[in-house]
């Protein structure tokens, strides 16, 4: 039935409905800052890559050195005096503590102290390296021949009088120059190279080192020249001792 006031022809208005809505302020909370972060971590790990790649290879055994031993207990003491008492395990800040023993251990025994400067004592990355390298007439091995001379014998008993206070596995390489060899038929630079290593090794058993750290001997001929451009210079001719750094 129509209002009062209103036509019959007039159709009836809806009412109006107001909806009044209250915006409440809120923080952020703390998921940026999570984000901030790996960010930051992420960008930290980017330039710590860059860094080391182009760091000197002494810099890369510096820093895995931190990470095998952070707090520098391996670094007291001397070498054998690991915990176990089997000898302490190499690591790389230590091969300035190895080279100089051997030289002292070199040095006590007069008929063999000139040979110092035919001990070449470095660092790669499998561990230790100690060369002995030849001159023309032969210092550690005679030419062509693989059995080591008495000097060679007395200096590979004192390498291993150090060595056998280690823990670590020891790896034995032959060389030769690139000369070829004559005085057999079916004998060559391999075999040469590989006698030698493996007579370096039964000297070094002898002189205290455990067998089962002796985990390689290689012959390498003239394969790994020590000066390429020079492939008959007489230092090709080595002998190495490679004292691996544990895994």
């Amino acid at each position: 039935m129509p209002r009062a006031g209103m036509t019959g022809s007039e159709p009836e208005k809806p009412p109006q409905i107001i909806r009044r809505v209250r915006f409440v302020e809120r923080g952020h909370g703390g998921a940026w800052k999570v984000a901030f972060a790996d960010f930051v971590t992420a960008m930290m790990a980017l330039f710590l890559v860059l860094w080391l790649s182009s760091a000197t290879q002494e810099t890369k055994m510096a820093v895995a050195s931190y990470f095998e031993d952070p707090t520098g207990a391996a670094l007291t003491g001397h070498l054998g005096e690991g915990e176990g008492g089997d000898g302490r395990s190499l690591t790389p800040n230590q091969i300035q503590d190895l080279a100089e023993e051997i030289r002292e251990a070199m040095k006590t025994m007069p008929e063999i102290g000139e040979l110092g400067k035919h001990v070449e004592i470095t660092s790669s990355q499998e561990g230790v390296r100690i060369e002995l390298l030849e001159d023309e007439k032969g210092v550690f091995f005679d030419s062509a021949a693989a059995v080591p001379t008495a000097r060679g014998r007395e200096a590979l008993l004192a390498i291993a009088h150090e060595l056998q206070k280690l823990g670590n596995n020891l790896a034995i390489e032959g060389h030769t120059d690139a000369r070829i060899f004559s005085g057999r038929p079916d004998y060559s630079n391999w075999e040469l190279s590989t006698d030698r290593a493996n007579a370096a090794r039964r000297i070094l058993v002898e002189g205290g080192v455990d067998p089962s750290h002796i985990t390689q001997v290689r012959g390498f001929a003239a394969g790994r020249l020590r000066h390429p451009g020079e492939p008959e210079d007489p230092s090709n001719r080595r002998v190495s001792i490679i004292a691996l750094y544990n895994e």
